[in-house]
């Protein structure tokens, strides 16, 4: 019995035995099952995050980054030949509107434009004799009309004298001979007042042949003279400048650049691929390397191009070759800038951009369907000119046109 105590006690002091490899193998099914299951779960939450994804801004957005900055460079190029004296701007230098660029040597053009109005002057006292020689043959036409009448009422009277033998016949013939004498001079004074009247006939010194065409070669002077002086058509930035101090420039040449920076535009390079859903008006999200994300534009679909970019290259793909491979063509996309974002944050010709365009909006059209209503890039910085010539003009006729022993007034 004693044995049989310690035994007993024995066994009740002793460890468990370890789990066998069978009893584990549940736990690890279940973990399993469980982490597969949760991989499965996010699985199908990012196919479900894609497709709304896709469904609610993918299939309606597209995007580029064969994107950059375009604008217009409004080129300096003088209309006349001459040598530069002066340069009033360089690269970087903000200049406006009518502001002078470069001068040439004015002196020819000076020379010109005197001998100009001195014809003028001329042309303008040379018509007023035409007017003064009309009113001169009438008065020589009514003193012919008064000497024809008085040989007439002369003959009338040796006629009568005459008949009654008063007189004899030889100086009735010399009476007769005086009329004749008298009508024959009073029609060659009528054809003289009739050449006279029609040289100024309905007109008047300002707008008289002569006038007009004198007045057009001071015109002509004075625009020659003012564009030896090269002015900024627009308010801009001042680029390209290749102008030398003494260059002796021909018409045509390039001088320099004017670059407006607040009419920017983004030419944005897309696909064919990416056009289907692309209507013009529709908005764009634009971000600029320059700036970075920091910074982002908005702007609206301006245009849609009417060919690929290779279809206006210089030296256009032939591709009637056997040797062929084909490329995913680009369509350039015009992007109008908020002018506001602009103003704020200027951009400059030729940087990259990134455009992103919400097609949502289908309403517009694939093409404009108007023509443009009105110029889209206008100067008149060159009327002024003509007005100032015109100006110059009308001063010259009211001063040679003023009546002898008066002054005329400006």
């Amino acid at each position: 019995m004693a044995n049989a105590t310690a035994t007993d006690s024995n066994a009740t002091q002793q460890p468990p035995a370890a789990p066998s490899a069978n009893d584990k193998a549940p736990g690890n099914r279940r973990k399993r099952k469980l982490w597969l299951f949760i991989l499965l779960a996010l699985v199908v939450l990012g196919g479900l995050g894609v497709w709304a994804w896709y469904t609610l801004y993918g299939r309606w957005s597209e995007s580029t980054d064969d994107a950059y900055v375009n604008g217009n460079v409004v080129e300096i190029t003088p209309l006349t030949t001459g040598t530069v004296i002066s340069i009033g701007a360089d690269d970087g230098d903000l200049v406006h509107e009518g502001q002078p660029l470069v001068q040439f040597d004015p002196n020819d053009s000076q020379i010109d434009l005197q001998n100009a109005q001195a014809n003028l002057a001329k042309a303008v006292r040379q018509v007023r004799g035409l007017y003064s020689n009309v009113d001169g043959m009438k008065a020589q036409v009514a003193a012919r009309k008064a000497e024809v009448q008085r040989a007439q009422d002369n003959y009338g009277r040796r006629k009568n004298l005459a008949s009654d033998g008063a007189i004899s016949q030889e100086e009735l013939s010399h009476a007769h001979d005086d009329l004749i004498s008298a009508q024959s001079a009073l029609s060659n004074t009528q054809q003289q007042l009739a050449t006279s009247t029609a040289l100024v006939d309905a007109t008047q010194v300002s707008n008289h042949p002569d006038v007009r065409a004198a007045a057009a070669q001071l015109r002509q002077a004075y625009l020659a003279h003012a564009r030896t002086t090269l002015i900024a058509p627009v308010t801009g930035y001042v680029a390209k400048r290749t102008v030398q101090l003494g260059q002796r420039i021909e018409p045509g040449t390039a001088t320099m650049a004017v670059i407006p920076l607040d009419q920017l535009w983004i030419d944005a390079n897309f696909k064919e691929t990416q056009l289907r859903h692309m209507r013009i008006g529709q908005p764009v999200d634009i971000t600029s390397d320059l700036y970075g994300d920091e910074v982002k534009y908005s702007g609206t679909i301006d245009s849609l191009g009417a060919g690929t970019g290779s279809a206006f290259a210089l030296l256009p793909a032939q591709n009637a070759t056997g040797n062929w491979i084909k490329i995913v063509q680009r369509v350039p996309v015009r992007v109008h800038i908020n002018p506001a974002q602009l103003r704020e944050h200027p951009l400059r010709i030729g940087l990259s951009t990134v455009v992103d365009v919400n097609l949502h909006d289908q309403s517009g059209p694939v093409l404009a369907q108007q023509p443009p209503q009105q110029a889209s890039f206008t100067t008149n910085v060159y009327d002024k000119q003509l007005g100032e010539a015109d100006a110059m003009i009308a001063q010259l006729i009211h001063d040679n046109s003023a009546a002898p022993g008066t002054t005329a007034t400006r």
